[in-house]
């Protein structure tokens, strides 16, 4: 791993006399964090903070009034998780008592909640804050953080506080900042407007014209939904989307001795908890341009389509334009309860039209000039899933990650390695190094970041891995002080990165149509791993230390850590300064100590001082 000395001298050879600390090696210093976001993500930062770390503050801002995060925010009807509830749950702490195989969102809500409260994670969280403003401070070598309190409802009049850390973690995730349609006169419309990611309850849809724009997972959910409800809905579709069939998969009750089954008998839970996952992890083949998997897949998955849509092809001509012609795979895959037996009923018309290109105060106008009326307008047009912070994040150098990041960003030179510059990468939009660092922001992690593999199955798996990823900086910059002062990835390193996921892709399904995995300016996949789910494990596994640049205090003597000579394991009441004499060399019981443990000292220990009068 790189390295450099913030000022040059190091205490050896400057002109202060090197002092020896008299604390053991690896002696903890207090570790400063401060979390974006009380989702999934930051309340598992929270556990593995608790879990395996001593001496540290955290604070959790959240700009919400609870956790949950997505789960929190998303109460539209028919609201659900795609993925297989008892795989919906971090690996450590299933739920036996799910109701159904898929789980809605209130229910998903309730897991999180009682996963704060069984771990006491609430009291690290600052409920309705928000961070509007984060800057890297590099004299001090901290993140400075603006929080205005009172959450994004909060208004200008909101009180703004300012924040230190050591480590900035961004855990509010890719799906957090709803966008409305970009409609020309979208404000004309005098009917009521909702957004499936701000649902609004008060609206009355009996009896109702309804417009639902989208055809993504949440439009997926909401349409069975709106037409049991509505008068009729005019569904506006501008492609159209791959809608699973359920093979014995579809939703359903669990009965109480299925749920008391699952309490009582952990290990068969945890066996079915495997076999989905197993199953959920072959279908990576799929996603390969011309692989036999994704051949069939989409061969099959077009005649199913067919079989079900069928019956309303003579009253709704445009329902064969809803089977997709690109492949399988390449826009993400939602099982869809209901939705096309929805998209025959009588009371549902299917628009294609080239999707909405105006509104009126009485309804909208499609690309191809027709009006439609309406009284209300649902609109289930997703996220922005730009991947730019929502906040001014300003790193060494006073860098803009938001300008960094923008797609219109010109085309960036290519390190070479040797300092110099002189070959063009592919240009604006995110770059991260394995999605979790950012060149140019030392200290700065994320959770889901740009290029996690999000679409390969479910997410709570890639939060730990992240967090298990993110533990190792933390844990090196607290044992190795007090000169370590950053990591950052090294912009060779994110190039090479960058241009192996674009060559990469070049072979996936993910390449092959228009999706929110794909930057509309760039054309490149900005939101999926170069590989499977099991891949991102392995990758994630060890960092890489050698593709970071690592910083060192003013003055730091970068061996400063190994202190005044005793070691972590003899000052340990219940250490054992013979763990390592063995009868075998048995794989898992090595010869060195783990550095992390919930036991640190940071003197020579009561017992030392007494039987060898250590002062």
């Amino acid at each position: 791993m790189g390295s450099q000395d913030t000022a040059g001298a190091n205490g050896i050879n400057g002109n202060d006399i090197y002092q020896i600390r008299d604390t053991p090696i690896h002696a903890n210093r207090h570790l400063r964090v401060i979390c974006i976001g009380a989702g999934a993500s930051g309340l598992y930062l929270g556990y593995k903070l608790r879990k395996d770390f001593t001496d540290f503050t955290l604070d959790i801002f959240e700009k919400n009034a609870d956790i949950g995060g997505t789960w929190f925010e998303n109460r539209y009807p028919g609201c659900a998780c795609d993925a297989p509830a008892h795989n919906y749950t971090y690996s450590f702490e299933p739920k036996w008592d799910w109701s159904s195989n898929y789980a809605d969102a209130g229910e998903i809500f309730q897991y999180f909640s009682e996963f704060a409260n069984k771990y006491d994670l609430r009291k690290y969280i600052s409920f309705r804050h928000e961070v509007v403003g984060a800057r890297w401070d590099e004299d001090a070598t901290e993140w400075v953080v603006d929080v205005r309190e009172g959450g994004p409802e909060g208004g200008p009049e909101g009180r703004i506080t300012r924040r230190r850390a050591d480590f900035l973690i961004n855990a509010s995730g890719v799906l957090n900042k709803w966008k409305w349609p970009d409609v020309a006169g979208l404000d004309s419309f005098k009917g009521p407007k909702i957004h499936s990611a701000n649902w609004d309850d008060s609206v009355d849809l009996k009896g109702k014209r309804v417009g639902l724009i989208g055809n993504g997972s949440s439009g997926i959910q909401l349409l069975p939904q709106l037409q049991q409800i509505a008068d009729h809905v005019t569904t506006f579709m501008r492609q159209s989307t791959y809608v699973a069939p359920q093979q014995g998969m579809g939703p359903r009750k669990y009965t109480a001795e299925e749920q008391q089954a699952f309490r009582d008998d952990p290990e068969s839970h945890l066996q079915m908890r495997k076999v989905t996952e197993r199953a959920i992890a072959a279908v990576f083949p799929v996603f390969i341009q011309g692989s036999a998997a994704q051949t069939k897949i989409t061969e099959y998955m077009r005649q199913a389509m067919n079989e079900k849509l069928a019956v309303g092809y003579a009253d709704n001509p445009d329902l064969v334009n809803v089977i997709p012609d690109f492949p399988f795979g390449c826009r993400r895959l939602t099982p869809g309860v209901g939705y096309l037996e929805s998209l025959t009923k009588p009371n549902v018309t299917v628009a294609r039209g080239g999707g909405v290109s105006r509104m009126t105060p009485e309804g909208c106008v499609t690309a191809d000039g027709k009006e439609w009326p309406l009284d209300v307008l649902v609109c289930a047009t997703g996220f922005d899933t730009s991947f730019r912070p929502r906040f001014p994040l300003i790193g060494r150098g006073g860098r803009s990650m938001a300008e960094e990041w923008s797609e219109e960003t010109p085309k960036m030179k290519r390190a070479t390695g040797d300092g110099t510059e002189n070959t063009e990468s592919n240009g604006g939009g995110p770059r991260t190094y394995l999605s979790v660092a950012a060149h140019g922001y030392p200290n700065y992690f994320m959770f889901l970041g740009p290029n996690c593999p999000i679409g390969n199955g479910p997410i709570l798996i890639l939060i730990e891995l992240a967090g298990e990823y993110m533990a190792h900086f933390l844990n090196r910059w607290q044992k190795q002080g007090p000169g370590l002062a950053s990591f950052e990835p090294r912009r060779e390193a994110v190039d090479d990165f960058m241009e192996h996921k674009d060559r990469f892709m070049e072979g996936s399904v993910w390449a092959e149509c228009e999706s929110w995995y794909r930057s509309r300016a760039t054309g490149r996949v900005t939101a999926l791993w170069p590989g499977s789910e099991p891949h991102y494990m392995e990758a994630l596994a060890e960092p890489r230390y050698d593709d970071y640049e690592v910083r060192y205090h003013r003055g730091a003597n970068r061996f400063a850590y190994l202190g005044n000579g005793f070691s972590q394991t003899e000052l340990d009441p219940d250490g054992d300064t013979a763990f390592h004499v063995r009868n075998s060399d048995k794989e898992g019981s090595g010869i060195f100590r783990p550095m992390q443990s919930s036991f640190n000292a940071k003197d020579a220990g009561v017992m030392l001082k007494r039987e060898w009068g250590i002062p």
